[in-house]
């Protein structure tokens, strides 16, 4: 039998996890057995210091509801979560670069047709974003859902709103059969993350911008392609350099042209300014990887 001391107590855990039925799940632990342990001894890891990481954890869960996902803040916050999605989108050249979820996503958005406002008289600069998705060889594709979702003109999400229990500033919207799209919404605004739980009281003790810069997610998922989650990023906004969760691409940075008040691209028209992005995606074709 061999008894614990400091020197083996990595070999011996990485061998109990090794017996994991699943040989993925073997893999996993024991690597996350050995990179565990070595950070504790890179750091000499105090008691103290391991109670109160267990607290801030313990805290995480804690806040965490079907709204507000904190841990995945954290993954944000950490970069992991762009590590992730860097690791498991490695598309063709020419698709449009994947970006982090965020912890605002909510499944079941209502639908909307073309050109439908999903600001729903929510004050705000009135923004229209209009263009294509298209195929890896540039073929438009028609019916593709693209899930849409974004901050107000304040910065705030649904779910930083107590008062607010429906869907708000979020919408799905389909291609039509030329593969164009049209959103009308409202000109998002940098925000900062919740600072007002376990993620934001770590933040707070760092010199770390807590901001992210305006910008607009979408869901795109068709058969016969990658699912493509990405942000559309406003061009001149505060943030790009230093966003918090390391999603900016310059790729995803887009002008928001000002234009005065006349037709707009749904077939209205506004009698005030309003602003105008245009962006095709590219979708990147389901075998289409150039992972390792």
């Amino acid at each position: 039998m061999a008894f614990v001391t400091e020197e083996n107590l990595t070999d011996l855990a990485e061998k109990r996890w090794a017996t994991a039925h699943s040989p993925r799940l073997a893999e996993l632990m024991t690597a996350l057995v050995r990179h565990l342990h070595a950070y504790a001894r890179e750091v000499n890891l105090t008691e103290d210091e391991w109670a109160a990481a267990v607290g801030w954890l313990a805290a995480t869960g804690r806040i965490s509801d079907d709204k507000r996902q904190e841990f995945i803040l954290a993954s944000d916050v950490l970069g992991l979560s762009t590590l992730v999605v860097q690791l498991n989108n490695r598309f063709a050249p020419e698709a449009t670069p994947a970006t982090v979820l965020g912890p605002f996503h909510i499944d079941g958005s209502p639908d909307a047709p073309f050109g439908a406002d999903m600001s729903d008289g929510i004050p705000g600069v009135p923004l229209f974003v209009t263009g294509r998705v298209l195929g890896p060889d540039g073929t438009p594709l028609p019916d593709v859902v693209l899930d849409v979702w974004q901050a107000d003109a304040d910065g705030a999400y649904e779910a930083q709103l107590p008062e607010v229990d429906e869907a708000r500033l979020r919408a799905k919207y389909r291609t039509r059969a030329d593969g164009t799209y049209c959103v009308r919404t409202i000109a998002p605004r940098g925000y900062a993350i919740p600072m007002d739980g376990p993620v934001g009281d770590l933040i707070g003790r760092t010199a770390i911008s807590h901001f992210r810069p305006a910008h607009i997610h979408f869901l795109i998922d068709h058969p016969g392609h990658d699912r493509l989650i990405t942000h559309l990023f406003q061009e001149g906004s505060d943030y790009l350099d230093s966003d918090v969760v390391f999603g900016t691409k310059d790729r995803l940075v887009v002008s928001f042209t000002g234009r005065p008040a006349g037709p707009t691209p749904d077939g209205g028209t506004l009698t005030g300014p309003w602003l105008h992005a245009e962006y095709d995606f590219v979708l990147n074709a389901a075998a289409d990887r150039t992972r390792p």
